[in-house]
């Protein structure tokens, strides 16, 4: 043996994670929006008058009494705590360490509440009734993102969600009037938004037109046949075919008594609890079983889904199929779950809102909800300070859902990826 031989083998070189890069966005944006609710709704605020918010409703098992806070002083406090909430993004961002989600939450709940203070000032408003409007408002919103996901997963984009939801609402308001039961239009409204769902499969998937084309050009489709049988048979029918009956609200027993969560969460029309149960279906059954699997695979990489003999077309029709149901019964929620008639282009860029939505909620039914709830709950917001005459100008409450949009997907989601095939075509070698 020589002395080569019996030398140590020499030490590899001890591996190291490489550090993330430092990103100062959030502490930047938490800094400037904290510092500005300081501003403008602590120090700027009005002295000496009260904020009430009402938490209670008569149903609840406990009547918790109206809370009146001092709105200026509880500005000031609140400003503070998103400025420390800032120098935590800092120190986080500093270290090159993640921030959790929810600093962001908090974040947003204390300038909500800061916001309210200085808008309400010297008024009351119901906590309850603003967070049950917001998740009423949701729902459509959700629908359509949801419907939006099933089809994108899949590899189709789908920017037609705003004419399925107008042919759900318009197929929803006609049989409920035809029939007298609402639940006929609940099964009408999937049916409709089929119609809208077959075309984008039909030109998509087997003509492979542009996917982007053909959504738009099926938005201006359904605003305009909708339009047309409106003014021509319902409008002179009203009594017989646009009066259709409202889904009444439904208490869950026991759960619909539990104060604040009761009455937002268990005190809501049957389209609400769908909702609940198409959120956890979806997400089931997309990220956990061996269809959702085959679903991801086709969006993702058609090409390798297809050499291990899934079939891509057939995939690809199934989804858009099954998204612009789900997207149509979201529809439902224009006539029979709210107004109570159909009335032209009355979803009012709904559909878009929601594709929003579905991109904020990065393509899962879980964000896609909660992205669809923050942009119900700035609709909501603007209906209840403009009946309050609060001291925000009303044209500003008027944008304020579509300015929430665009800050939303423009500042908050960030460089986020889609479903890689999404909006290409598939043609099979």
């Amino acid at each position: 043996m020589t002395a080569l031989d019996t030398q140590a083998p020499a030490a590899t070189p001890e591996r190291t994670e490489p550090l993330t890069r430092r990103s100062w966005k959030a502490p930047i944006a938490f800094g400037v929006l904290g510092l500005a609710a300081l501003v403008l709704f602590g120090f700027l605020g009005k002295s000496g008058e009260d904020t009430t918010f009402v938490i209670s409703t008569d149903n609840d098992w406990v009547q918790i009494g109206p809370v009146a806070v001092p709105s200026k002083a509880t500005a000031i406090l609140l400003g503070v705590l998103m400025l420390l909430l800032a120098a935590y993004a800092a120190w986080r961002a500093w270290d090159r360490k993640p921030l959790g989600r929810w600093v962001g939450a908090v974040f947003g709940v204390l300038w909500v509440l800061s916001f309210l203070c200085w808008a309400v000032a010297g008024k009351s408003m119901s906590l309850v009734g603003l967070l049950q409007g917001s998740l009423i408002l949701a729902v459509p919103l959700a629908f359509g993102a949801m419907g939006g996901l099933l089809n994108e997963r899949a590899g189709v984009v789908n920017i037609a969600i705003e004419g399925q939801l107008l042919t759900g609402a318009f197929g929803a308001a006609v049989v409920a009037s035809v029939t007298h039961s609402v639940y006929a239009g609940l099964i009408a409204a999937p049916v409709a938004g089929l119609v809208i769902g077959s075309l984008l499969a039909l030109f998509t998937v087997k003509y492979k037109v542009n996917q982007i084309i053909v959504g738009v050009v099926l938005n201006v489709f359904a605003v305009g046949l909708t339009s047309f049988l409106f003014s021509s048979v319902l409008k002179p029918n009203a009594a017989t075919l646009n009066s259709p009956p409202r889904m009444p609200v439904i208490d869950i027993p026991v759960l619909s008594g539990i104060p604040i969560i009761g009455p937002v969460l268990f005190r809501q029309t049957l389209l609400v609890y769908l909702l609940y149960v198409a959120v956890v279906v979806i997400t089931i059954a997309l990220f956990r079983t061996r269809w959702g699997l085959r679903v991801r695979a086709v969006g993702e990489h058609p090409l390798a889904a297809d050499t291990v003999g899934i079939d891509v077309q057939a995939t690809r029709w199934r989804n858009v199929l099954l998204g612009s149901m789900v997207a149509g019964l979201g529809g439902a929620f224009f006539t029979i779950g709210s107004v109570g008639a159909f009335s032209q282009e009355m979803t009012a860029g709904k559909g878009y809102i929601a594709l929003a939505a579905m991109i904020l909620g990065r393509w899962t039914p879980v964000g896609a909800l909660a992205a669809a709830l923050l942009f119900g709950f700035s609709d909501k917001l603007q209906q209840v300070l403009g009946v309050l005459q609060t001291p925000v100008p009303n044209q500003f409450m008027l944008m304020l859902p579509y300015l929430v949009t665009i800050v939303a997907v423009a500042g908050l989601v960030g460089r986020v990826r889609g479903p890689a095939a999404a909006g290409e075509p598939y043609v099979k070698e």
